[in-house]
């Protein structure tokens, strides 16, 4: 049974771009929050369905090649869309339907009246960008939604300046070193295009293979790197993300946190396996010399700056910048575990994520901040809201149960796999560190009074309802990962070349 009819099958991969690119000048038009509320949600869910139906297309018939207006490729702009993809486009139309839920309630609470109804028309905005950079098979199409997901954040994170005027300087601070990023990358493309007159990624792939050792090939991959490396908020690039989730709405923290940085990764992925291919890089190149250390790094320093902050927005910005690394080590065992473990990542990491800050918009709705103080006492007063902050706590540590758990696994199998058993032990002394910033948390919040006069209610349905949808998935997917393995193992192996 399928979820369109045939006519409307035979192009879902551009009605999956075209849908929310035509609704945001739409919504613009809606005055009234209410009504832009309702016509974006609309239009996300109607996104979920059409990634899910595509989805089950791919994994059934394998991948999709759609080429717009019927331009071959590689004259014309081609979508292709395998198992990877396919699977990172659903995490990303989720994500964005619950979080678009949760909006209601945060974006009346956090963003001024007379912006409410922006603010969907830039979130419409956004997820096409990042459907778009994820779902087509152009190098220099793919710049330019970037560029689209990238301008709309700026402008979502600015929003946050009615509470807090930093939240200007973190979304001019992101668009500089957005901006450098994607000068990088589109430097590293025009390099490539230089040598090999195509821009169709597969197309590349098979006019690089006997240009490996090109001077201007290697310096065209070294500037998109550099350039996805901002992108994804790689350590030491990171300096962007911190400021933007701490003093962004929290409805943004949370759809950013779950989607943009997973898209950066994703767009690594397809550049090192498919682009520039595993053997050249990790074996001629040996590039995992360089992405492994630097994974590691990325796993401890961010993690560590995370125990001491106070800002418990900050607190887990730091932790996604951790949390980067643990995709980037996978990747950086150029086998199928380790990239299993990365894609695997991609989704547990969203919905822990996603989960996390919108408990904390919570937090903020009813305290006012969101503080190590501001959560004292908070496990008797709002109970359902912190029992949602400590699961998704314990599936940053990796406890067993949760989503967490699934991926860590994958990542002390592809190191023992590989005969790295210290990196093994690094990856299970890293998750400590995550059980103290988590547990000063918990601490305050169970084992300290509540401030004195302070009476507060648990958050509304509103909140409550989207945030444990994550959360509970987090629950969920960590006892039962068949499907979510099963598609991020096949994927693995398609990237690896033993697979369909």
């Amino acid at each position: 049974m399928t979820l369109f009819p045939a006519v409307v099958e035979a192009h879902l991969a551009v009605l999956l771009i075209v849908v929310p690119l035509i609704a945001a000048p739409l919504c613009s038009l809606l005055r009234r929050e209410s009504l832009a509320w309702i016509f974006a949600a609309a239009v996300s869910v109607v996104c979920l369905a059409l990634a899910v139906a595509i989805l089950g297309q791919v994994m059934a018939n394998g991948p999709i090649a759609y080429e717009m207006g019927g331009w071959a490729s590689p004259w014309g702009i081609e979508f292709r869309i395998d198992r990877l993809n396919a699977f990172v486009l659903v995490i990303v139309s989720a994500i964005a339907a619950v979080v678009m839920w949760y909006a209601h309630g945060s974006v009346r609470a956090e963003i001024g009246g007379d912006q409410q109804p922006h603010y969907y028309t830039l979130y419409l905005l956004c997820l096409t960008g990042l459907l778009g950079v994820t779902a087509t098979g152009d190098a220099f199409n793919l710049f330019v939604f970037l560029e689209i997901s990238s301008l709309s954040s700026y402008v979502l994170i600015s929003l946050g300046a009615g509470r807090d005027r930093r939240a200007l300087t973190a979304a001019f601070t992101y668009l500089v070193m957005g901006t450098i990023g994607a000068t990088f990358y589109v430097i590293g493309i025009g390099l490539l295009y230089m040598v090999t007159g195509t821009l169709n990624m597969a197309d590349l792939a098979v006019r690089l293979a006997p240009l490996a050792d090109n001077t201007t090939v290697l310096a065209g991959f070294a500037f998109i790197m550099v350039g996805l490396s901002l992108k994804l908020a790689l350590f030491p690039l990171h300096l962007w993300l911190p400021n933007a989730y701490t003093y962004a709405p929290s409805a943004v923290t949370a759809f950013l946190a779950a989607t943009a940085t997973k898209v950066a990764v994703y767009v690594l992925l397809r550049f090192l396996f498919t682009v520039f291919g595993t053997d050249y890089l990790f074996e001629e190149l040996t590039l995992n010399g360089f992405l492994l250390p630097l994974a590691v790094i990325a796993m401890f320093i961010p993690s560590l700056v995370a125990i001491f902050q106070t800002n418990i927005k900050r607190m887990l910005a730091y932790s996604s910048v951790a949390q980067l690394g643990y995709m980037v080590l996978g990747l950086s065992f150029a086998s199928i575990t380790g990239v299993t473990a990365t894609v695997i990542h991609l989704f547990n990491h969203a919905v822990t994520k996603g989960g996390l800050f919108m408990a904390l918009g919570a937090v903020l709705l009813r305290t006012g901040g969101v503080s190590l103080q501001n959560m004292a006492g908070l496990g008797r007063q709002m109970p359902l809201t912190m029992a949602a902050f400590v699961v998704g706590g314990f599936s940053l540590i990796g406890v067993p149960t949760t989503v967490g758990f699934i991926s860590k696994w994958y990542l002390i199998l592809a190191a023992l796999e590989d005969g790295r058993w210290p990196i093994a032990f690094l990856i299970l002394a890293s998750s400590l560190l995550a059980v103290i910033y988590i547990w000063r948390v918990v601490e305050v919040a169970y084992f300290q009074p509540a401030l004195e006069g302070r009476k507060i209610e648990e958050a509304p349905l509103s909140y409550l309802i989207p945030t444990w949808l994550l959360i509970g998935a987090s629950l969920y997917f960590g006892v039962d990962a068949t499907y979510t393995l099963e598609v991020a193992g096949s994927a693995a192996a398609h990237l690896m070349g033993n697979g369909g």
